[in-house]
C-alpha cells in the first residue's frame, strides 16, 4: 500500500507512507480506505515518526538563538531519539513520555549519567516546544509532553558568604552551590587583583559592580562604552553578546529584548576602563574589544569563567562562580537602596518578579532593616505625639 500524506512544518511537501504485510489486495484495499477516512489532520502524523518530526524541526529556520537551537539539538540526540525516536509521531503519548522521565530521573539515562531535576525541566521543555509546533500545524491533538510528573524543582538560590558559613567551609570544604560575597569580601577581592597586576581586572570591576552577564561582557566593544559624559561617570551599551556554541564562539543578539540596555557606571569604573583602555593600544591586532586576550581578540566566554575561577582560588576567598558576581551586583544595588525597578533595568530583567524573586532575599541587611522599621513602627506607635501649634 502505498499513499502520500501532508508533510507539515509548513512546508508543503507530502510525506509517502508505505505499509505491507497484508495478506491479500483486499486487505491492502480496505486498510487504504480506511486510513483515507481518518481527517487528514490525523493522517499528517501518521507520515511522521517522533524522530523525523523531531529532527526537522529543530533544523526548521526558527528565529531561535544559537544557544538554544544548540540546546535543542543536545537534547533530541541524547535523549529524547534514544527513548521515543522509534515511536510513530501519531502514537505517541504522555505514557511514553513519563516513562522516559522516570528513566531519567531514576539515574537510568541510556548516557549513563544522573540528570537534575533542573536538567529534566530542560529537556522537557524542548520537547514541549516540539510538540507544541506539532499541535499548531494540525498534526497532533495535543501535547503529550504537557502533563507530566517532573521531580521537585527548586530553584537555586544565592546565599551569603557569611563569617558562619566562611568557618564551615574552612573547616570542611562545603560551600552552596551559588554564593555572594559581602562588600567586604568584594573589596578584598577586587584590591587582590588589582595589585597583582591581573590583565582581567577591569572585567572584574565590570560584572561585579554593574551585573552584566558573561557573554555580555566578553561581547563589549569600545564603540559601545562612552568614558566622558562630562561628570566622570561613563556608561556601556549592551547591544551583543558573545557565546560558545560547538567549540566556537560567536557574536549574537543580547539574550532578551531587555537585555539590550545603557548602564551607567561609577567614577572609579569609569577611570578603571580608561586605564585599561590605554593599556591596550601596545597590542598587536586590537579589534576594538574591551576584554580581550593577550592579542587583542576577543576573549571566549568559557575562558573567562576559568580565569576568574584561578582569580578566586589565587585570593584565598571563599569560592563564587563567575555568575555569582551577578548576583552580588544585584544584592548590592538593593542594600544601597536602588530600587527593584532600577536593579531590574540594570540586569535586563525582562520582568521586575524575577528580579524580586531572584535577588531581594539576598543580603541580611535587607531583612535587618526591615526588622528595624517594623520594630520602630509598632514600639512608637503608643508614644504620645507632641502637640501640633496652629
Amino acid at each position: 500500500m502505498d499513499v502520500q500524506l501532508p508533510g507539515g512544518m509548513g512546508s508543503g511537501r507530502s510525506r509517502r507512507l508505505r505499509r505491507g504485510g497484508y495478506p491479500t489486495r483486499a486487505r491492502a484495499v480496505e486498510a487504504l480506505r480506511a486510513l483515507q477516512l481518518i481527517p487528514l489532520a490525523q493522517r499528517a502524523a501518521i507520515a511522521w515518526t517522533t524522530a523525523a518530526w523531531l529532527t526537522t524541526w529543530s533544523a526548521s529556520p526558527q528565529r531561535w538563538r544559537p544557544t538554544t537551537r544548540a540546546a535543542y539539538a543536545s537534547h533530541i540526540r541524547h535523549y529524547l531519539l534514544p527513548y521515543l525516536g522509534r515511536i510513530p509521531l501519531a502514537d505517541l503519548g504522555v505514557e511514553h513520555v513519563q516513562a522516559m522521565f522516570d528513566d531519567l530521573a531514576a539515574g537510568q539515562s541510556r548516557c549513563g549519567r544522573r540528570l537534575s531535576p533542573a536538567s529534566l525541566v530542560r529537556i522537557q521543555a524542548t520537547l514541549r516546544a516540539s510538540m507544541n509546533a506539532a499541535v499548531a500545524a494540525g498534526i497532533l491533538p495535543t501535547n503529550p509532553a504537557r502533563w507530566l510528573h517532573l521531580p521537585p524543582h527548586a530553584p537555586v538560590r544565592a546565599e551569603v558568604w557569611t563569617p558562619g558559613r566562611v568557618a564551615v567551609w574552612e573547616a570542611t570544604g562545603e560551600h552552596p552551590t551559588a554564593a555572594v560575597w559581602t562588600p567586604e569580601q568584594l573589596a578584598d577581592f577586587l584590591s587582590h587583583r588589582e595589585t597583582a597586576g591581573d590583565a582581567l581586572f577591569a572585567a572584574w570591576r565590570l560584572i561585579a559592580m554593574r551585573g552584566l552577564r558573561r557573554g555580555e561582557a566578553c561581547g563589549l566593544r569600545w564603540c559601545d562604552v562612552d568614558l566622558d559624559d562630562g561628570t566622570g561617570h561613563g556608561t556601556v551599551r549592551i547591544v551583543q553578546a558573545l557565546v560558545d556554541v560547538g567549540g566556537q564562539t560567536i557574536a549574537t543578539a543580547p539574550k532578551t529584548r531587555a537585555s539590550r540596555r545603557t548602564i551607567s557606571l561609577d567614577p572609579k569604573t569609569t577611570a578603571i576602563l580608561a586605564n585599561h583602555r590605554a593599556g591596550q593600544a601596545s597590542l598587536a591586532s586590537p579589534v576594538g574589544y574591551v576584554i580581550t586576550d593577550p592579542t587583542g581578540a576577543p576573549l571566549r566566554p568559557e575562558r573567562l569563567t576559568r580565569s576568574f575561577h584561578a582569580a578566586v582560588v589565587a585570593s584565598g576567598l571563599p569560592p563564587i562562580r563567575l555568575h555569582d558576581l551577578r548576583h552580588g551586583a544585584a544584592s548590592l544595588a538593593l542594600a544601597a537602596g536602588a530600587d527593584l525597578k532600577t536593579v531590574q533595568e540594570l540586569l535586563g530583567h525582562s520582568t521586575i518578579i524575577t528580579t524580586a524573586d531572584i535577588y531581594a532575599h539576598v543580603l541580611p541587611v535587607l531583612h535587618v532593616r526591615a526588622a528595624d522599621a517594623v520594630a520602630e513602627l509598632v514600639d512608637h506607635a503608643r508614644q504620645p505625639r507632641p502637640p501640633v501649634n496652629y
